[in-house]
């Protein structure tokens, strides 16, 4: 009863595993005293804490608790002793800056005993608990820097006597310090002090050459591909000789001596300004090229980009490479291996070497063209890009190529795609291999070619370079095919013709684009139905234009004895020509035949059968002679003089230019008296039969005499279409526009505007045969350039 009494007045506080009872709100000291029996009779000091100079609040509320527990012990807290809880309590007691300076440098502390943890606190990490980590970490970074500069002074100070030892006369000797050499160049601070030592350097390149140990040139090998990741070791090997005894390694028996001494030499040939030089002049390039036939694709991945920076702009190596077997190995390599960096690295390399007239026919012959229609559906884009760039070096000389349908077709697919460059290489391919060959011309069409570059035209109006391709493609896929009828009426239905002839409206472009579409539409022409539509968009008015506008130019040439001009690499005689072949075909259709004589033409036509060209007399005599079909016509021809030239091109050796002219005058003749009639009879017989009477005429035409050549209609992508040449940028992508033409004219950009004809240009009575150079083309301009885009 007495012990029932005394206790009374202890406040009722719930077991420590009974908290989650504990009423939230209460008098302020009960739940101090509550808190404290549930954390061991230790108070934190928030609530009991007042103005003193202790150190813990624990001396007041709970020493009266501590008094009453000792005198009755405590029956909530059992396991306790007194001695305990003094020393729980002595450790809370202690400095806050001791206890962190314990968890941040525990090594400060003399007596690890006295470290004060919270090892009797399971609950989360307390804030000092948190900081020791991180802090224990940057004192680890900053020791292992205090460490570093201290490793590469002694490997600094160490290197005179290992080149002593690379030296020594003993084999064993020098190994050991090779392999000593190669364990330091594996550590950051010793690679950078070995780096920078030339000596060392020259000393290993010695010892490998004058000992022919195995391991010791394996170990040698390794340490200059170390030193060879920083540029001062680059620098070091390139002064100390190193290339001609890497060069040597890669005739090793050891994979890894060759792996070490590939790498090694890569690294140079990217980062060493010289190297490539001296890789060439050691003979390197044959020895990579035998590398070709390893097995391993990561390894053929850096020989064929080692051989692709040496071949870069540099014929001697190209050739090189074509009499070591190269384009072959090459082929093999793309047709065989699917690591997309080994197939961009090939690619790469072939297309270097596609720009060489030697690797050329050897590359084709080798199936290139095939292998690399099949990675156009690879997923990788820039692996496409550098297929396609090669593709098209190779195309020019490829239209004779046999198993192109499947390369035909996907570049028909790319044409939907949203990168404007893919798009411009595959028109440029597709044009070269329609060019003067059927079975292609009919795969295309019957693989819905004629509906893609239509749809290219419409989404790239804006992009002459793109333009220009498509239409010369469309021109090769509108003549001299089993299935060109149906190509004819195909553009016509897919509303390829408005959009075709607007491209003759805006003066602004370039003369390519000109010429392109003048020969498109001379094609087009040959149509009834499409002859129509051309009424409707009112073309002759503008090839009139055209055509007036560069014969002008070709006149003030003739006056000032100079070469005709050319603007955007096109001739103005050029321009005449296609001009006039178009009008040509205008010409079969009466109202057309009206606009001509209205726009004054045929005093120009009659000037062009003066010239020395053979083209240019047949396509003008073709046009007159539909021009000849009205009375109103004949007159005109007749004013302007015509009747000399075509009576001397009656005796033309070109059948078809000889019957043009026969036709001609044969129309002009009609309303004149009988005299006049019988002389041109005459005339007309005596052009049919050869000097001799023996013989009859030569043709050199072909079987259809008086059908208008088409030899115009197919040419070759020759030229470069931009302003800003393709150059090779090693690894990083060049973001240079791909040139784009299509003959040795067509290298130009912009053309000029065209004003209306000249009211007088007509009037011309007395005609004067231009000189032989005017009909000249200008030279050829190269095909290629060497690209890496």
């Amino acid at each position: 009863l007495i012990l029932r009494t005394k206790m009374s007045h202890i406040p009722q506080v719930p077991y420590v595993g009974d908290q989650v009872q504990m009423p939230v709100m209460g008098p302020k000291d009960q739940q101090t005293l509550a808190w404290a029996h549930q954390n061991y009779i230790i108070d934190s000091g928030i609530h009991s804490a007042g103005v003193n100079t202790y150190a813990s609040s624990t001396v007041s509320a709970v020493s009266a608790m501590s008094n009453l527990i000792e005198e009755y012990g405590d029956p909530y807290t059992p396991g306790y002793t007194r001695e305990q809880i003094d020393g729980i309590n002595a450790e809370y007691e202690a400095a806050q800056s001791q206890r962190i300076r314990a968890a941040m440098f525990p090594e400060t502390i003399e007596d690890p005993k006295d470290l004060s943890t919270a090892k009797y606190d399971f609950g989360p990490m307390t804030n000092v608990q948190s900081l020791a980590e991180p802090s224990q970490m940057l004192k680890t970074a900053v020791v292992n820097i205090i460490n570093y500069h201290d490793d590469a002074e002694l490997t600094a100070k160490a290197i005179p006597e290992l080149i002593k030892l690379l030296s020594d006369v003993d084999q064993v000797v020098v190994q050991q310090a090779a392999m000593v050499i190669h364990h330091l160049s594996k550590r950051d601070a010793e690679l950078m002090a070995l780096a920078k030592s030339t000596d060392l350097v020259l000393a290993i390149i010695n010892a490998m050459n004058l000992n022919a140990d195995p391991e010791l040139t394996k170990y040698a090998a390794g340490i200059l591909y170390n030193i060879s990741r920083h540029y001062a070791g680059l620098l070091a090997i390139f002064q100390s000789g190193g290339i001609p005894a890497l060069v040597r390694l890669l005739g090793s028996h050891v994979d890894s001596v060759v792996f070490y001494a590939i790498t090694t030499l890569h690294n140079l040939l990217l980062h060493q300004q010289g190297s490539k030089d001296e890789v060439r002049r050691s003979g390197g390039v044959p020895k990579m090229v035998a590398l070709l036939q390893k097995p391993i694709p990561k390894f053929l991945a850096i020989v064929t980009d080692c051989l692709q920076n040496l071949a870069y702009k540099h014929a001697e190596t190209k050739l090189v490479i074509l009499a070591s077997d190269g384009p072959r190995q090459l082929v093999r390599i793309v047709q065989n291996y699917d690591y997309e960096k080994l197939l961009w690295t090939t690619s790469r390399l072939l297309k270097v070497l596609s720009v060489c007239p030697q690797n050329k026919p050897a590359i084709i012959q080798a199936g290139c063209m095939q292998v690399l229609g099949q990675r156009l559906a690879h997923p990788s884009q820039r692996l496409i890009r550098s297929c396609l760039d090669c593709l098209r070096n190779l195309s020019d000389e490829a239209t004779k190529e046999d198993n192109v349908e499947d390369l035909l077709r996907h570049l028909i697919q790319l044409l939907g795609s949203s990168d404007m460059q893919v798009v411009a290489c595959c028109v440029d391919i597709l044009s070269n291999l329609t060019c003067n060959n059927q079975r292609n011309k009919v795969t295309v069409c019957r693989n819905m070619g004629i509906e893609a570059l239509i749809r290219t035209l419409q989404q790239c109006v804006t992009l002459f370079e793109i333009v220009e391709s498509a239409l010369c493609t469309l021109r090769h896929l509108t003549c001299r095919h089993p299935d060109v009828e149906a190509s004819l009426n195909s553009v016509r239905l897919n509303c390829g013709i408005p959009l075709i002839c607007s491209f003759l409206n805006f003066h602004s472009q370039p003369l390519p684009v000109i010429k392109a579409t003048l020969g498109l539409l001379r094609n087009l022409g040959s149509n009834p139905a499409n002859l129509a539509a051309f009424r409707e968009q009112a073309v002759v008015n503008n090839v009139c234009m055209y055509f007036v506008h560069s014969f002008q130019q070709v006149q003030q040439a003739q006056q000032a004895k100079a070469d005709p001009p050319i603007i955007d690499g096109v001739s103005s005689m050029d321009i005449v020509e296609c001009s006039t072949a178009t009008l040509h075909m205008l010409s079969k259709d009466a109202l057309n035949r009206n606009v001509m004589r209205q726009m004054n033409i045929i005093p120009i036509l009659v000037q062009l059968l003066y010239f020395e060209v053979e083209y240019v007399q047949l396509v003008a005599s073709s046009t007159l002679s539909e021009l000849s079909n009205e009375m109103e016509g004949v007159h005109m021809i007749e004013q302007c003089g015509a009747i000399p030239p075509l009576t001397e091109l009656l005796h033309c050796r070109n059948e078809s230019i000889s019957t043009y002219a026969g036709i001609t005058l044969h129309r002009m003749n009609a309303d004149k008296p009988v005299e006049c009639r019988k002389r041109l009879s005459v005339e007309l017989t005596s052009s049919l039969l050869l000097e001799d009477g023996s013989a009859a005429w030569v043709q050199d035409t072909g079987p259809e005499s008086c059908v208008l050549s088409d030899d115009f209609s197919d040419m070759f992508y020759r030229g470069a279409y931009d302003n800003a040449m393709s150059y090779d940028q090693m690894h990083v992508n060049s973001p240079a526009a791909v040139g784009v033409g299509w003959d040795p004219l067509d290298t130009g950009m912009m053309g000029q505007p065209y004003g209306t004809m000249p009211v007088g240009m007509g009037t011309v009575s007395q005609p004067v045969p231009p000189q032989h150079y005017l009909g000249q083309r200008p030279p050829t301009v190269n095909a290629w350039y060497d690209t890496d885009l």
